[in-house]
């Protein structure tokens, strides 16, 4: 067995390989997680290459092929699923969209979301009510952080005309991770499709698309991953796939004939790709998983995130001024708490000015502190000292 100072030693040189850590206590992977400098690298080396070799071209349009394909890869075996079910996305909301709005609405079909979401899947879903006159209600998830069954309140609240269940795997705002191998059930069971928000769980948890048997799973690579902002990917389900609908059209997601006249879609993931993409960032994102793959599987990984999670929630609980909004361990990185006397925006300022990033939550009101595997103990200590001097 691996000794903890010999975790702590190869962390610290792991640790080297992203210059974001190296002048500040970061606790914000949640919000963007720090990019490693070999993806540094290979973004400026592939766009110099592209360059080198003429940016439009055969040798060019070969080779973006073979890089692309590795990629769509790479995020395949983090996700453990076949690389034909990844489209390329700008981002999560990106591809809640993409799933949003190519299903075929009909007046009078509902949407169901929990009271947890982002604001940007909540006004996707407001506006597709406006135009298609389609209900959308939300179901009180918020409330099962510490007690109570999701599942069976998603249950009830779901309905015979309940055309889409539109959550999160894990809330951004509290860290709660839903059990969604049973709502999938759920779902199923009532005819539902289900449309996953994955900002939080991709890069996090350990992942399997192909068992679990989500409709849709939107995620990103900045975050968790610590690629570069602008890319990210959806997953689509083979199954549904002919049943949703393109929206945004462009060469990249269709097959022409020899006169380059449209006659199909693409027959994978690919479909809902529009056009021209920024590859080297998404060279950096396979990188990226790279780096992390480097250091331990995900598993591995989101065990050291859990005992994080846990050092840290513990840490906090033991000041008087804090309270944690969970009662028992985190289930990953999202440490979430409120300051008794304080308002939050005056503890994240103050944190800020030492140096520890951190960030606040308007609803419910708190706190917010990511940690990841590459989080140290040593910063965890940091930081609860803060909150506590702060909290004198």
């Amino acid at each position: 067995m691996t000794s903890i100072s010999t975790l702590q030693t190869r962390l610290h040189s792991h640790r080297e390989q992203f210059p974001a850590l190296a002048n500040k206590t970061y606790f914000n992977y949640g919000g963007q997680g720090p990019m490693p400098q070999g993806a540094m690298d290979v973004i400026t080396q592939s766009l110099a290459y592209i360059q080198q070799i003429g940016p439009f071209g055969t040798e060019a349009g070969n080779w973006i092929t073979r890089q692309t394909q590795a990629v769509r890869e790479a995020i395949a075996s983090e996700l453990n699923t076949s690389s034909d079910t990844i489209t390329f996305t700008d981002n999560v909301t990106v591809g809640c969209n993409i799933a949003l709005w190519g299903i075929p609405w009909q007046a009078g079909d509902h949407i169901l979301l929990s009271d947890c979401e982002h604001p940007g899947v909540i006004a996707a879903t407001q506006e597709i009510s406006r135009r298609f006159g389609v209900e959308v209600t939300t179901c009180p998830l918020k409330a099962t952080l510490n007690a109570g069954d999701p599942t069976t309140i998603i249950a009830q609240n779901l309905r015979k005309n309940t055309r889409l269940v539109a959550l999160s795997h894990v809330f951004w705002n509290t860290g709660q991770v839903l059990p969604l191998d049973k709502i999938v059930e759920v779902c199923r069971n009532n005819n539902s499709l289900l449309l996953v928000d994955a900002a939080q769980s991709v890069g996090a948890l350990p992942l399997n698309l192909t068992e679990l048997g989500v409709d849709f799973y939107a995620f990103t690579g900045h975050k968790w991953l610590c690629g570069p902002e602008g890319v990210g990917g959806l997953y689509v389900r083979p199954e549904v796939r002919d049943s949703l609908n393109p929206t945004f059209i462009g060469l990249y997601g269709i097959i022409v004939d020899n006169q380059a006249q449209p006659v199909s879609w693409k027959p994978d993931g690919r479909r809902y790709e529009v056009s021209t993409l920024a590859y080297p960032l998404y060279l950096g994102l396979k990188e990226a998983i790279a780096t992390h793959q480097r250091w331990g599987t995900p598993q591995e990984r989101y065990a050291q995130i859990c005992h994080n999670s846990e050092y840290l929630w513990r840490s906090l609980a033991a000041i008087p001024d804090v309270k944690c909004l969970r009662d028992t361990p985190p289930e990953t990185g999202i440490v979430s708490f409120q300051l008794h006397q304080t308002p939050s925006l005056k503890l994240v300022q103050f944190l800020d000015s030492q140096k520890i990033l951190t960030r606040t939550i308007a609803d419910p009101s708190c706190i917010r502190v990511t940690v990841h595997y590459l989080t140290l103990e040593s910063e965890i200590d940091q930081l609860v000292e803060a909150v506590a001097r702060f909290s004198l």
